[in-house]
């Protein structure tokens, strides 16, 4: 797991200061400042902007080491047409639907910073190729380190976006930043021993991960609910079958990698977890039932097994949650 000591809670809204410098045209090849001082949010939303993936991961280290040494602060009431905890509450209550705070254009300018490729397609028009060829190989790599890369933005935007949390959200949320983007580094660098061929980019790619960011951009709980909980706790199903594909082909060192991604996204989930019952609590409603709402209402993904079970207890999942999830196949 990667290095990371969180700040102790409290001192970033001691230091919150009010307005922000951030520019909405801020240019997505801009040079990433390897000291990384004043606003961790800010920063966070900068290195969201950028477009080079290598770039962006060496980036996210540097604003771990600057959180972590005290150089950078996380000022969670600070806000940069984000959304407060008042309308975190009111968006996920369906009587409140059309007063849910949307994306606007301006704010969002530039998110998430991306390079021209890899060319995004819907899903259906990704080509399956058996791993049993070194193409094969190279494009099931290739799609995990899209997935790894998306999670890297996903984590920088849950930093910026939602403003007047406690200080360990935000550093709950940059330590899986840094380890999705030790996943993409260990990923994309597997990728070129197959060939000068492969690279990130050389396949096309889906946005679907992206896709439910945008639709939750102006509900966190619908987000913690839809992304943590949803998409990302499908790659603990997942994992475990592609690492054997991996192995069956004679990919130790990628089967590896997936080893290390799985002890990772446990923790990641886990973490969706934590401040999603925090948020319900606060919010006075059922886990439960308010997922199967907000599932219904952003039009997630209906989920289908064989479910990891043993990944998702670790991760955090109770016993009745897990029920409700096998019972929906």
């Amino acid at each position: 797991m990667a290095d990371f000591t969180p700040v102790p809670g409290g001192g970033a809204a001691h230091n919150a200061v009010s307005g922000s410098s951030i520019d909405a045209s801020w240019p997505c090849d801009a040079p990433v400042m390897l000291v990384m001082t004043g606003c961790a949010r800010e920063r966070a939303l900068a290195l969201l902007r950028l477009c080079d993936p290598y770039e962006k991961a060496r980036g996210v280290a540097a604003l771990r080491d600057a959180v972590r040494d005290g150089i950078a602060r996380w000022h969670p009431e600070r806000r940069f047409g984000g959304v407060g905890m008042a309308e975190m509450a009111g968006a996920s209550d369906p009587s409140n639907v059309a007063n849910a705070p949307k994306a606007a254009d301006e704010r969002d300018a530039g998110i998430p910073g991306r390079p021209a490729l890899p060319r995004l397609v819907s899903p259906r028009e990704l080509k399956h190729r058996a791993v049993t060829s070194v193409e094969g190989r190279a494009a099931l790599l290739h799609a995990l380190a899209h997935i790894e890369f998306n999670a890297i933005n996903l984590a920088l935007d849950a930093l910026w976006r939602f403003e007047g949390l406690p200080a360990e959200y935000y550093d709950d949320w940059l330590q899986v930043a840094a380890e999705e983007a030790h996943h993409f580094s260990l990923l994309s660098t597997h990728l070129k021993t197959l060939g000068d061929a492969y690279d990130y980019g050389c396949f096309p790619a889906h946005d679907g991960l992206w896709e439910m960011a945008r639709r939750t951009s102006g509900d966190w709980l619908a987000r913690l609910a839809l992304v943590p909980r949803t998409l990302e706790a499908r790659g603990l199903d997942a994992s475990p079958p592609i690492k054997a594909k991996l192995a069956s082909a004679g990919d130790a060192a990628g089967a590896a990698i997936l080893d290390i991604i799985l002890r990772d996204e446990i923790g990641h989930v886990a973490i969706g977890n934590r401040w999603y019952r925090w948020g319900c609590e606060r919010a006075g409603c059922d886990p439960i039932e308010t997922y199967a709402r907000l599932a219904v209402q952003y039009s997630a993904p209906r989920l289908r097994g064989p479910f990891n079970l043993a990944a998702r207890r670790a991760a955090g999942f109770d016993d009745d949650e897990l029920a409700a999830l096998q019972a929906s196949e």
